[in-house]
């Protein structure tokens, strides 16, 4: 069978068969690399990267515009301007660590054993759909939601999710909104109803804002959910995908579920969900050695840093118990994503529960798969 061409562009390398050695030509030329047909500078390489991130210079968001103008005024654009990870405000910094401290404080094992609960509960689907349902449905459960409601929180995180991209059409961004206003109904009622469950999510959010019903912090519940959405499904699909393109992995692993936990952490070096963020210049500043001006975008290439020789020895490889493994791909620096523990505990969860359910692996390999489309999220879509 004759290779793919190679991608396009950084974006369309997102969705690629095999975007990786695009990617490390990419990293072995210039620490920023600017691109005329996107008008944005690209980071690769892992240190660039860090320095990027960590530049407070640069913001989420174009600081002329921090809440995307496509819903600006919509009940997504309320829920998508209070979110700590998407923006940059007073507000949203002061929201940011009690988040933080109640994301690390979850008990892994117990986040494990209540996903593999949930997903044994969920009606038969195609596989991608439940690399989607699972984290969903699991998380929505630790929030406190009542089982019968999971799937339909499911229906509208997905839903919700299409704000976040540019590529989504008018009727997917009403879409958006309907279910934004859907979930803050709903978390509203959570929060006000019932006390939460000692152990849950939930409870640990109000341990660190007691009180605080505003709706910044439901807004954030919102985005708890949306952050397991999109980047937890393409975890667990490419954490299959995985298991289909290597035997010996799957012969190593057998029926010790105890490693398929050292899998998804692999996965998420090797073969992220998320490949890309970007950050925006709001003063002029200079990084890896290079003047840039406010207005000028920085797309940050993390899954092309996760593969830096810098970062990892031998990072083509696929290492299941890789010592000291080192990723970006949950970022770095202040809006790196918290939830990392708990989205690669529901990742690898899922494949658990989906191989105890006598997924064919096999077939999985012979169907094939393409991917989502999407500017920065890798979702494979199994046929």
């Amino acid at each position: 069978m004759k290779p793919p061409a190679s991608p396009a562009d950084v974006i369309a390398a997102v969705t690629h068969p095999n975007p990786y050695p695009w990617y490390a030509a990419l990293r072995n030329g210039p620490p920023l690399v600017f691109d005329e047909h996107l008008r944005l500078w690209a980071a690769s390489r892992a240190e660039v990267v860090c320095e990027v991130l960590a530049c407070e210079a640069l913001r989420v968001r174009p600081p002329a515009e921090a809440v995307p103008r496509a819903i600006a005024g919509t009940p997504a654009g309320e829920v998508f301007g209070h979110l700590v990870r998407m923006n940059d405000g007073a507000p949203h910094v002061a929201h940011r660590p009690p988040l933080q401290r109640a994301l690390a404080g979850l008990d892994r094992q117990a986040v494990h054993a209540a996903a593999l609960k949930i997903a044994a509960g969920l009606p038969a689907a195609p596989v991608s759909d439940l690399c989607f349902a699972m984290p969903v449905c699991a998380v929505a459960h630790l929030l406190g939601f009542a089982d019968d409601m999971l799937l339909r929180v499911t229906d509208w995180m997905r839903d919700f999710v299409a704000c976040l991209s540019a590529l989504s059409s008018a009727s997917q961004l009403q879409a958006a909104s309907e279910a934004a206003a859907a979930l803050m109904m709903r978390f509203e009622q959570l929060v006000s109803d019932q006390p939460a469950a000692g152990a849950s999510l939930l409870a640990a959010v109000q341990a660190e804002v007691p009180g605080d019903g505003s709706r910044v912090t439901l807004a954030n519940l919102v985005g708890l959910l949306s952050q397991t959405c999109e980047a937890t499904a393409g975890l667990l699909g490419n954490s299959l995908i995985a298991l289909a393109r290597e035997p010996g992995l799957r012969r190593k692993i057998g029926s010790r579920a105890e490693l398929l936990q050292p899998l998804v952490d692999e996965v998420a070096r090797h073969d992220p969900s998320v490949h890309n963020t970007r950050r925006f210049v709001a003063e002029p500043t200079v990084l890896a050695g290079m003047p840039l001006a406010p207005g000028d975008a920085v797309l940050v290439v993390l899954a092309a840093a996760n593969r830096d020789p810098s970062l990892n020895p031998a990072p083509a490889t696929f290492e299941l118990l890789r010592a000291e493994r080192r990723m970006l791909g949950f970022g770095h620096g202040p809006h790196a994503c918290p939830g990392q523990a708990l989205a690669c505990t529901l990742a690898a969860a899922g494949v658990q529960a989906l191989l105890a359910d006598g997924l064919d692996i096999d077939m999985l390999m012979d169907r094939g798969w393409d991917y989502r489309p999407s500017a920065n999220v890798r979702i494979p879509v199994f046929r």
